[in-house]
């Protein structure tokens, strides 16, 4: 079975043929089995399409282009994520939005829960809801900008309802969850930090956020041979993949939106492919080109020969593919709320830890007294 990519906050607006590739583990310690995780190596088989209704969106998203602090341009995102849905077979694009779906299920149900009502933002096809039981969720919300992959929504356990919605603005009152998830989507929010805040606002206290991500290590064999290649036979080069937050930010962005009781980590997802364009036609298909307002609309032939060639030069396993690396980052983070466990204050601890030293001292003594 092979595979297809293109660049996500990163896409070339190069068409490339079928994708071809192969999950593999990866090298630097991806935490799932076969790199993709738990789950079959082969591409899931066609949703069939969820019975439900699409709400309009109130208001207008709050992004615009002309922002000076904008990055991304939100109109171009929402065309290319309709584009991918309308693909013949969009289906075989979505195997690694499937493959962390499934993660921050997994997350969901690690905590002893239920939880009556959820939304999920930046939902796509439901990539999160098919994995979901209503023993956990009771009721969920979809909210997207793609009315096609609403439309096409995986069928799941739970009572679900489609709202068009933007990311950066959350048409929902205050308090309104017990729990927001959200999977690869909010990379290409253009403010970060206000986004967080409205999650936080429409979560009822002690509600919980947990969320996926792409991080700054995604992609960094394509983004290298971009810009060797451009360099070698342009003089210089210009950025081809969008910028991704550090994951050392998270924390403090979570932190500064009133969440609590945090936890961030990072795993690799490692997916291997023939050659360079089918790593860009996968990216593509999945609805992740380059959206950024200061992108290079088009890529010289001679330089994506040569990127092609460097890419394969530099990464290429013996077997002749080359691998596409996707770093996510991994984010839990709960509204306060009184019944939550709290820190103790500061100086109220009974041993110090200058003492660490005598602790098999002490155990003896403790030993010798009972015995």
């Amino acid at each position: 079975m092979h595979a297809r990519l293109v660049p996500s906050c990163w896409a070339l607006g190069v068409a490339a043929p079928w994708g071809r590739g192969c999950f593999h583990s990866c090298p630097r310690g991806c935490k799932a089995l076969g790199g993709m995780g738990w789950h079959s190596l082969s591409r899931r088989q066609a949703a069939s399409p969820r019975h439900g209704h699409v709400l309009p969106h109130r208001g207008a998203s709050s992004s615009r282009a002309d922002s000076a602090l904008n990055v991304f341009d939100r109109g171009m995102k929402r065309k290319q994520r309709s584009w991918a849905a309308g693909l013949p077979h969009s289906q075989h694009y979505d195997y690694l939005r499937e493959e962390v779906g499934a993660r921050i299920a997994d997350r969901v149900f690690d905590i002893a829960r239920v939880f009556p009502f959820a939304l999920d933002l930046g939902s796509g096809k439901g990539y999160i809801s098919k994995h979901l039981i209503k023993e956990a969720v009771e009721k969920l919300v979809q909210a997207d900008t793609c009315v096609k992959a609403l439309k096409n929504s995986a069928l799941s356990q739970i009572p679900t309802i489609s709202v068009i919605a933007d990311e950066e603005f959350v048409p929902f009152q205050e308090g309104t969850f017990d729990l927001v998830v959200s999977s690869l989507s909010l990379h290409w929010v253009n403010d970060l930090p206000r986004a967080f805040q409205e999650i936080h606002r429409v979560l009822k206290a002690d509600g919980v956020f947990i969320g996926a991500m792409f991080g700054g290590e995604t992609l960094y064999e394509l983004r290298c041979s971009l810009q060797l290649a451009e360099i070698e036979r342009e003089g210089g080069f210009s950025p081809h993949v969008s910028p991704f937050t550090a994951v050392t930010d998270l924390g403090n962005l979570l932190g500064r939106a009133g969440f609590n009781m945090l936890t961030v980590d990072t795993d690799e997802i490692q997916v291997h492919y023939p050659g360079m364009f089918e790593v860009m036609e996968d990216l593509q298909g999945m609805g992740e080109s380059n959206c950024a307002l200061n992108r290079r609309s088009l890529l010289h032939r001679d330089s994506m020969l040569a990127a092609a060639a460097i890419f394969q030069e530099m990464y290429g396993e013996p077997d002749g593919t080359v691998p596409a690396t996707f770093e996510i980052y991994y984010m839990i983070g709960w509204k306060p709320h009184e019944s939550q466990a709290k820190p103790a204050k500061r100086g109220s601890a009974t041993a110090s830890f200058s003492n660490l030293g005598r602790v098999n001292e002490m155990l003896s003594k403790i030993k010798h007294k009972e015995s």
